[in-house]
């Protein structure tokens, strides 16, 4: 099994993917360049956090139009893994490979903090390994992470079991309080319908390992990996 991440122009989260992927998890994994076509026979494709284009026009709007982004789209089609996680989530929208859009954040400030998200779906990997009722903490580190998708979107989202995470408060209450962007119904992450493409704005990347004191985000990054062995 093997692990591609994509360095778009601005990205500065791509490093800290491989690290976790490859150091503390064990996993093989190549870097691809945002230029190149070839995915190198990867099974995942992680596209990592930071700032593609500088976030000009929109986050990710630009990326979307990397040349890498026709063979990403091409192996999502044909059933194969991919996964965004903050500027790499907005990518993954701006594409359409995942519902809604990432808007800025309520407070029009950029957050960079620990959150805690609740585990909703049961059958997306990613979310199903971990306890409903014991919050992860993960960080997040972003301007434009207000989740946003129209009502009927919303419900198809939860009649599919789509939703990975939403923020919830220490004790796994979901609330408008432990809501740190003013995203729809607290949504932190999101899978497409067919449970193969996954976007994120929190970092798992950033708490893997135990140098770190934190390993919530080594869960769902093996949740991820077992997509792929099972």
């Amino acid at each position: 099994m093997k692990f591609g991440v994509v360095t778009f122009p601005g990205s500065n989260c791509d490093m800290d993917m491989v690290h976790a992927l490859e150091h503390d998890l064990d996993f093989s994994v190549v870097q691809l360049w945002h230029k190149d076509r070839d995915l190198q026979g990867v099974d995942v494709v992680v596209l990592p956090g930071g700032f593609s284009y500088g976030d000009y026009l929109r986050s990710g709007a630009i990326a979307r139009f990397s040349p890498i982004m026709e063979s990403v789209i091409a192996h999502a089609q044909r059933g194969g893994r991919v996964f965004g996680v903050c500027n790499g989530f907005q990518i993954l929208c701006e594409t359409g490979l995942l519902p809604g859009a990432l808007l800025h954040n309520e407070s029009r400030k950029f957050i960079c903090k620990n959150v805690h998200l609740k585990p909703v779906s049961r059958v997306a990997p990613l979310s199903s390994s971990s306890e409903t009722d014991q919050p992860l903490v993960i960080p997040i580190a972003h301007g434009e992470g207000n989740y946003f998708i129209h009502e009927d979107g919303l419900k198809a989202l939860h009649d599919n079991d789509q939703v990975l995470f939403q923020y919830c408060d220490e004790a796994g209450k979901v609330n408008n309080w432990s809501n740190p962007n003013g995203a729809t119904d607290c949504i932190a992450g999101v899978s497409n319908k067919e449970m193969n493409v996954f976007g994120m704005m929190p970092h798992p990347e950033r708490a893997s390992s135990s140098d770190l004191g934190n390993t919530d985000g080594a869960a769902i990054l093996r949740g991820l990996a077992s997509l792929v062995e099972a």
